[in-house]
């Protein structure tokens, strides 16, 4: 409430009355637009503000919901009436109990700070899924024997009659493996690798399809066909497969409204149908498909196929209280990309060259002779010498396998897998390859971009362009560590690590919601978070696990991190039982000791370790038990501050009371007179000064001791996986921006650019992906997709850029760019949940440019570099004449105002 009252007090100074259009856009359903099959029972309705001019406030709003879209008055489900506030996020829904199955309309309208009303918004509409487990009327079906590793892909299909006129056909579906659904020969709607990745045995969740212009009156046929994916592929290393379990199954209801009214529902059951003697003989996640065109069943989704030599189904016996509706962001085929090049190795192999490091598949066009085998092979990168290189793929075959059917030209994608690559070696292709031939389909999780940065040095372009596309190969419905070896999986750590460079990147609301669940539900009974999550690498049903500190700890920094970008305390309500017992687990390891002493596995991960002959220069290393400490009492100082905003009192104090004995401990066992921290690594110092671990009266020499290392190093860092992410910020946060600028640009190894320099189009695993002579480093472990050090574009956005917030969600926001005699301008823009919020500062003729945007419902605190108030000005005039801007403070050499939404161009004599 003291934001709120903040708000109102700033925006009652900006008395100004100007005529401007008052509108409503983007409306969403719990961080979702038109979302069908939820499962919430109290959603929450989101809307952004437009209008011309500067300082529109919403002062009050009004809701209403209808099960049509006219809003007839008998059809009204539920009015507001006018709520005096000015929140425009999140508001939730108060009116009569929600229907299973059911199609909700709504529309919101507003008031403002001028007494303006706008108009009813352009109608939204959300839609429940099955509300209770016994609405599953369907029955598991399942092809007997099919239990073997690598099997043929299972086809399931039933024709149906239909008599009266459709109004309306939804189908509710989930299985075992993968499932692609089809009516009438036709695919439904336009997700892949459904259901999903989640811990299954707690939770599987179920699409639902509008699917009523895909049925007819009179015969009709659906059909379902089936991939081991990620419930019985091979996960992880060694012989590692059918994790979840041996049998593939579906579950599907499809459920018809006719024009008069009357409903029926037609469910998989015994009289459905079965056969595996399909195109897919193969198919995993890890190793690819192979797809034989002449064995291609066709017309078996259709209604008259000959389905005689199938056989019947076998029902499976499940407990169907895992299954959930979907809360993710679906995966979707994002975009397509062509070669940039085909070309032969020394050694005479066919290459593709796609020009980007890309997770999906290859689509083939071809056209030759029955038969032909086309052999696709998939790789990151090419040695030294020019060859395809797969070594670090290790098991891994990554390799799609295709026989033509001779039918002339022939289209081919695969259905149950995805591949992580830029080169493709191709073999077997009739006639010439050419482009036109072969295209990239980039597949993830569908998340809208929500942040731009750009700044005057094409490098650091490249490296948020690299940032982003690992975003993208690594968020296929899990945060996966990479997205091509035998491994892709949810690696908490590196979660931990980039989750708030995720959250500027694309709106990952939905997926953090979908995710943090499953860190829940696989959390040990203990309060232990595995490593991985869904956990695959404990056996399924262990009560216990080892975790790591850094890495476990995602349970607190995630859920705080999505609550403080997206102003949403679902995130803390839903997962502080997690975040607390995570904490408490660690509490009862480290006793009064107050010392976590064995609990990091991995430390600092791929800290910089000098070459091999360099005998004078200190490596990274930061001691294990320091990290672990460290990241005790972080997570302790969040779960207090989300106590807080939870209003759970004695936990707030419970917890901040244990945070200073930790601390307390954590100096007196790491921290000398001096200022010098732990090992005296970068990672120490960071940690300590990013987790408030130091007295008061030590913070500025350790911030100089670790300004003097980095300088030492000629302006490199050595941090690893945990100190990577805080480097540049306490750097920033201590008065030295300037080196962490330093760090930025720096294009020697270890750096951000140099493998940018090295040509890299995605972030490395590792600093020296590949070494300054082009060689590469171990193979066991050297993915050329994995995120985690993407990390710096958070500094990227909220330093250089300088877009913050002050508080959850963005209402209050901070904007303060750093700009620096090392770039000529460096722009940013986040899309907020009030809107497009945009900073930047370009260096131009003696001055400093700095261009603001303010959304709507918002107001802002603007701090700008300048000594004095008479260099600054506004839209060309002086600061003290701009009605739109309050409370000009100079302190130092910053200057700070508040200024209410609108636009703002500032212009600071140097």
């Amino acid at each position: 409430m003291k934001s709120i009252s903040l708000t109102i007090v700033i925006l009652a100074l900006f008395g100004v009355t100007f005529a401007q259009d008052l509108s409503l856009k983007d409306l969403t359903t719990d961080h979702k637009v038109n979302p069908i099959g939820t499962d919430n029972k109290i959603p929450r309705f989101s809307w952004k503000i437009t209008g011309s001019g500067n300082n529109i406030v919403q002062t009050a709003y009004s809701i209403k919901v209808a099960s049509d879209e006219k809003f007839s008055s008998s059809k009204i489900v539920w009015q507001s009436g006018k709520v005096e506030s000015e929140e425009s996020i999140l508001q939730s829904y108060k009116g009569p109990e929600l229907k299973s199955g059911q199609r909700y309309f709504w529309q919101v309208k507003i008031w403002d700070n001028k007494g303006k009303e706008s108009k009813w918004s352009t109608v939204a509409f959300w839609e429940t899924g099955l509300l209770s487990h016994n609405e599953w009327k369907a029955k598991w079906i399942e092809m007997d024997g099919d239990t073997l590793r690598y099997s043929p892909s299972p086809h399931f299909r039933k024709e149906f009659m239909l008599t009266k006129s459709i109004a309306s056909a939804r189908v509710y579906i989930t299985s075992h493996g993968f499932y692609e659904l089809q009516l009438n020969g036709k695919k439904a709607g336009d997700q892949v690798l459904t259901p999903g990745w989640t811990s299954y045995s707690k939770r599987l969740q179920y699409q639902v399809y509008d699917v009523t212009n895909m049925l007819i009156k009179g015969n009709n046929a659906i059909g379902a066909v089936l991939g081991d994916g990620w419930y019985r592929g091979t996960l992880a290393w060694g012989n590692n497969w059918a994790i979840y379990g041996k049998h593939l199954g579906v579950l599907l209801q499809l459920k018809i409204t006719y024009t008069d009214g009357t409903e029926s529902t037609l469910v998989s059951d015994e009289t459905w149908k079965v056969s595996n003697d399909g195109a897919i003989r193969m198919n995993d996640i890890y190793n690819g498909e192979t797809f034989d065109a002449t064995k291609i069943l066709k017309g078996w989704s259709s209604i008259g196929y000959n389905d005689k030599d199938w056989q019947n189904v076998k029902i499976g016996i499940y407990n169907n209280s895992n299954i959930i509706a979907s809360e993710g962001s679906a995966i979707r085929k994002i975009q397509e990309i062509k070669p940039v090049k085909i070309f032969r190795t020394p050694k005479g192999k066919l290459i593709v060259d796609m020009g980007q490091n890309m997770v999906g598949w290859i689509k083939l066009k071809v056209n030759g002779s029955k038969g032909t085998v086309v052999t696709l092979r998939h790789a990151e990168v090419l040695d030294k010498s020019g060859e395809f290189y797969t070594e670090n793929l290790r098991a891994a075959l990554c390799q799609l396998t295709y026989t033509l059917a001779g039918t002339g030209e022939e289209i081919y994608e695969p259905k149950f897998t995805f591949m992580g690559f830029r080169f493709v070696e191709v073999s077997g292709f009739p006639g010439e390859l050419t482009v036109d031939n072969l295209t990239g389909v980039v597949v993830h999780s569908d998340m809208s971009v929500t942040g731009k940065f750009e700044c005057s040095n094409p490098l650091i372009n490249q490296l948020q362009h690299n940032i982003q596309w690992g975003q993208k190969g690594n968020f296929v419905d899990v945060p996966t560590d990479c997205p091509q070896r035998d491994e892709r999986l949810g690696w908490t750590g590196d979660a931990q690590a980039f989750c708030r460079t995720a959250a500027y990147n694309m709106d990952v609301a939905s997926f953090f919601t979908k995710w943090l669940k499953d860190v829940a539900a696989d959390q040990k009974q203990g309060g232990e978070v595995p490593d991985v999550i869904p956990d695959i690498l404990n056996r399924q049903g262990s009560k216990t696990a080892e975790p790591s500190a850094g890495w476990g700890d995602v349970s607190v920094i995630a859920p705080w991190t999505m609550y403080t970008v997206y102003g949403d305390k679902n995130f803390l309500e839903n997962q502080y039982p997690s975040m607390r017992a995570w904490v408490e687990y660690i509490r009862k390891n480290a006793g009064d000791s107050y010392i976590w002493k064995g609990g990091s596995k991995y430390g600092d991960w791929l800290f910089y370790h000098p070459p091999v002959n360099n005998h004078t220069e200190p490596d990274g290393y930061t001691e294990h038990d320091f990290i672990a400490t460290a990241f005790y009492a972080y997570s302790t100082s969040i779960l207090a501050e989300a106590a807080k905003v939870l209003g759970k009192t004695d936990d707030a104090r419970l917890y901040s009371e244990l945070f200073g004995k930790i601390k307390k401990v954590f100096i007196n066992e790491y921290v000398t007179n001096a200022g010098r921290v732990g090992t005296n690594s970068q990672t120490s110092y960071v940690l300590a000064l990013k987790f408030n671990l130091l007295p008061d009266n030590l913070k500025s020499k350790a911030a100089e001791f670790l300004a003097n290392d980095i300088k030492s190093r000629e302006n490199r860092l050595s941090t690893g996986f945990l100190g990577t992410p805080y480097l540049c910020h306490v750097l920033s946060d201590n008065g030295y921006t300037g080196t962490a600028y330093d760090l930025l640009l720096q294009e020697k190894y270890p750096s951000w650019l140099y493998p940018v320099k090295m040509g890299a189009t995605t972030i490395w695993e590792r600093w020296d992906g590949e070494k300054t002579d082009s060689t590469f480093q171990d193979a066991g472990m050297n993915s050329f997709n994995h995120y985690a050090y993407g990390a710096i574009g958070d500094w990227m956005y909220r330093v250089s850029a300088g877009i913050e917030t002050m508080g959850a969600g963005y209402k209050h926001i901070v904007i303060q760019p750093h700009p620096t005699e090392k770039l000529t301008y460096s722009n940013a823009s986040f899309e907020s949940s009030y809107g497009t919020i945009v900073s930047g500062w370009e260096r131009k003729d003696e001055k400093i440019i700095i261009k603001v945007s303010i959304p709507a419902n918002t107001y802002a605190t603007i701090v700008l570099p300048t000594i004095s108030q008479d260099k600054v000005t506004e839209g060309g005039k002086p600061l003290s004449g701009n009605i739109f801007i309050r409370d000009i403070i100079v302190a130092g050499n910053k200057l700070t105002m508040q200024a209410c939404s609108g636009e703002y161009i500032f212009e600071i004599l140097n």
